[in-house]
């Protein structure tokens, strides 16, 4: 593929990927919140799929990455022939089991799993065929199908419930369809550009790479894969069993609002992760401490900037919208889990350095840790504090610190390097005083004003005072050039 197809895929996929987050708040601000225990029940069945949908796919995605390189045109379509009978092997004794395990009497009642499981297939087979987009170099109409027509088509089924056309029942039938032609379409398109002959006949695939290699990388693949959805859905799984469905619809609403934080970060970790991963390979550690540092502080300067606005302005902006009320409980969530996500960024990208360097495993120990935290601090801040959803949301918070703090720990043993300098402790500084002065400024008694002016005098004084104490290296960069550039 060209640099100048690569680079349009590129843009494409940014854009679809933003829009997809311009969707996702828009509904969660101003739809979701007039029923929040149907938001509930969908986050429940979402996060039941995303736990069956790596067991299906057992790290078959990831194995088209990992050993396409090496094979020609004709093993390329095997092995993805394979990765297709694998997901419906897999999915056929997975049903089979869950069937099996519905006739024991205390599991009789887990019904949302039948719901979730061919939401599971689907994005079993999704996330199969993305990858193969990925590698013919085709990624930006998938990602639409997979990124904004479920955040086009739940909103729509809340409007149709909402509107006594479908019941919840309904409605959730309706959204399982949706996700099959999803599936569909992706292929339909992937088969436009790639053409495989499905055959059960493996024998030349297997010539050229190691079956027991292929294997074993499928099983680490699938545990980190698995790992990681458990780490990070967990708390949908147990808000419902331990609190309410409504409940688990509150928390959703900032889990979306907090995460919309992370947005930049996801950016700069996949522009930045070749950079990495060729630093380490040519064991250039003293380069790699450099952009740790950097990129480090980078993240936590735009992070502090995104929190402090939702910090001083949150209130304010909820009591100018007329789901105030239905939006009220998911301020201190907002305001928890938004910090989690500014730790998380203010770390920097000490999972791709691990990953990229030949102790890769230890993020299958480092997740596992965060497992066990956040279910017994889950069971601890809900059935023993009786906190409720913010004390899922502490519990969040402190496994993340724990988890990334393992990481820390763990890197500047074996590199040496850590992402802290002094000039990031005096960024911390600027932002915690900026922001205390900020919040006790006095209110004024029209939300729209007081939301702008505390938020831009926070704004401008964080800004001015971190440009002149040249703390953040790629922002006095950019503002210089920009400076030159209007001619000033």
């Amino acid at each position: 593929m060209s640099n100048k197809e690569t680079h349009k895929q590129a843009f494409f996929f940014t854009i679809i990927n933003y829009v997809g987050i311009i969707i996702g708040i828009f509904s969660t601000l101003f739809i979701y919140p007039k029923n929040k225990e149907m938001l509930g029940i969908f986050r429940y069945v979402e996060s039941l799929a995303q736990i069956l949908f790596p067991i299906m796919l057992l790290g078959a995605s990831q194995t088209l990455i990992k050993f396409g390189p090496k094979l020609n045109s004709k093993q390329e379509e095997q092995l993805f022939s394979y990765g297709v009978l694998s997901i419906f092997s897999i999915g056929f004794i997975l049903l089979s089991l869950i069937g099996l395990a519905s006739l024991i009497p205390v599991l009789s009642g887990f019904k949302y799993i039948y719901l979730a499981f061919p939401i599971g297939l689907s994005l079993a087979l999704i996330d199969l065929f993305k990858k193969q987009s990925t590698i013919i170099g085709k990624i930006a109409i998938p990602t639409f199908f997979d990124n904004i027509i479920p955040k086009l088509i739940l909103p729509i089924v809340f409007i149709l419930v909402l509107n006594q056309f479908y019941t919840i029942q309904e409605s959730l039938l309706f959204y399982i369809i949706s996700y099959g032609f999803i599936a569909v379409f992706v292929g339909i398109y992937l088969f436009y550009y790639f053409k495989p002959k499905f055959e059960y006949n493996f024998k030349s695939l297997f010539s050229v790479i190691s079956k027991k290699e292929m294997y074993r990388f499928s099983m680490f693949a699938f545990a980190g894969s698995l790992g990681s959805v458990f780490a990070f859905r967990i708390d949908s799984i147990m808000i419902p069993k331990f609190i309410s469905m409504e409940a688990n619809g509150t928390f959703s609403i900032g889990v979306t609002l907090a995460s919309a934080l992370a947005v930049p970060a996801s950016g700069i970790f996949i522009l930045y992760a070749p950079i990495i991963s060729n630093y380490i390979k040519n064991n250039q550690f003293s380069e790699l401490d450099l952009k740790y540092k950097e990129i480090s502080k980078l993240l936590f300067f735009i992070g502090a900037l995104l929190y402090s606005c939702i910090f001083l302005g949150i209130n304010n902006l909820f009591m100018l919208l007329p789901t105030y009320e239905n939006l009220i409980d998911s301020i201190p969530v907002i305001l928890i889990l938004g910090f989690n996500v500014l730790i998380n960024m203010g770390t920097g990208f000490n999972g791709e350095i691990i990953t990229y360097s030949k102790y890769y495993k230890f993020n299958l120990i480092a997740i596992a840790i965060l497992i066990l935290l956040n279910i017994s601090l889950n069971l601890l801040f809900i059935n023993v504090l009786k906190y409720g959803i913010e004390g899922v949301a502490f519990a969040s918070l402190i496994s993340m610190i724990l988890f990334n703090l393992s990481k820390l720990l763990f890197i500047y043993k074996k590199f040496k390097i850590l992402p802290f300098d002094n000039s990031y402790l005096k960024l911390i500084i600027v932002f915690v005083i900026v922001l205390i002065f900020s919040y006790y400024l006095p209110s004024l008694n029209n939300h729209l004003l007081n939301l702008f002016y505390k938020i831009i005098l926070c704004l401008s004084i964080n800004l001015l005072i971190i440009y002149k104490l040249k703390l953040v290296y790629s922002y006095n960069f950019w503002l210089e050039k920009t400076i030159q550039k209007l001619g000033f």
